[in-house]
């Protein structure tokens, strides 16, 4: 089974279109069976800022495969959530700011 995922084995990304296939290099995918050897499906929050940057440089390039593919043993899956658009984080901050233009209208003053 090692032999096989060294020899062509393609890296999964789950992503909100459907499962993507990666088909990495020889030391690329010696890398991915590193990194999945414990689990065999990650989330990006789990991996270090090397293995997050790896896993952009792998997705950034141009090989991935069909889905004709499928029947090729699977090194690892990863679970590609899409990032949060900046109108669901900056509210938080907005309403804070909001809050303290409020009070400064308003002629308030902190005590």
């Amino acid at each position: 089974m090692w032999i096989e995922k060294l020899a062509r084995g393609v890296l999964c990304i789950l992503t909100p279109l459907g499962p993507r296939y990666i088909e990495p290099s020889f030391s690329e995918r010696l890398h991915l069976i590193w990194i999945f050897r414990h689990f065999h499906t990650l989330p990006p929050q789990v991996l270090n800022p090397r293995q997050q940057q790896f896993m952009d440089a792998l997705c950034k390039k141009d090989r991935f495969v069909g889905t004709a593919f499928v029947d090729l043993p699977i090194l690892g899956t990863l679970e590609a959530r899409p990032a949060l658009p900046p109108e669901v984080l900056l509210p938080r901050a907005g309403h804070a700011v909001a809050a303290v233009g409020n009070r400064l209208a308003d002629g308030q003053q902190r005590p």
